[in-house]
């Protein structure tokens, strides 16, 4: 997975300064934006997508629940408090977690845990239309209805999937064995990075398989159950 793009959101500076440390110090952790009011990170939150908001309740103008009734896309939020009453809200919510200050850091890691693990189930899911033709795939925070006759081939790109169709691509985390369980027949792994679709291959040469919009090799592990579901005369 790529490294999640966290906020934070507290108008005590300490406090940041805490989640701030924690996140440097978390592989797979990239702190993109820090704000000390709600009103301000909403102005980034309603046109930029991020993965982790580690979120304040009780601050001025705005507090954190407000800041999540606004949003109309949520993160995987983790609430930060002071107090011990505010666990309602997020149950009521459906949100991440729920961290009491002074944050240590096994919690704030635990949470961490918690909000990747969501993540993961989410964009590994693969949702099929009971027409045969088509599936959803979630992408930039969206979840898009694909044609399968539309798409050409899929590629890993260290750790996410790239869909190539017709006219755009699609990134997605997910697995090439997760893939390969939810296309018909017609998709084959070629490569351990590539699945291909086999109505698009326009020609094969010396283990490269040409297709409208790139040249795609053929795995020697792989070449024989390839050649086998070709059709030759």
């Amino acid at each position: 997975m790529a490294d999640l793009q966290c906020v934070i959101v507290d108008d005590e500076e300490v406090s940041r300064m805490v989640v701030r440390d924690f996140i440097k110090r978390t592989n797979g952790l990239k702190l993109v934006g820090e704000f000390d009011n709600a009103v301000s990170a909403y102005e980034m939150l309603k046109d930029t997508a991020v993965d982790l908001l580690f979120l304040d309740i009780e601050m001025p103008q705005m507090t954190g629940i407000e800041l999540v009734q606004s949003l109309e896309k949520l993160p995987e939020v983790i609430l930060i408090t002071g107090r011990r009453d505010f666990g309602a809200e997020a149950y009521e919510y459906n949100l991440t977690d729920y961290l009491i200050k002074p944050i240590t850091y096994p919690r704030f890691l635990k949470a961490v845990e918690k909000g990747k693990t969501s993540i993961e189930e989410s964009d590994q899911k693969l949702v099929e239309n009971s027409e045969d033709d088509t599936l959803y795939v979630k992408a930039d925070n969206k979840i898009v209805k694909l044609s399968l006759k539309n798409i050409y081939f899929v590629e890993a790109l260290s750790d996410y999937m790239l869909i190539n169709t017709i006219d755009k691509k699609y990134v997605i985390h997910s697995t090439m064995k997760a893939l390969e369980k939810k296309f018909p027949d017609n998709f084959i792994r070629v490569h351990r990075s590539y699945i291909v679709n086999l109505t698009k291959v326009e020609t094969i040469e010396d283990l490269q398989i040409e297709m409208p919009q790139k040249s795609i090799p053929i795995g020697n592990s792989y070449k024989n159950n390839f050649l086998s579901r070709l059709n030759f005369l």
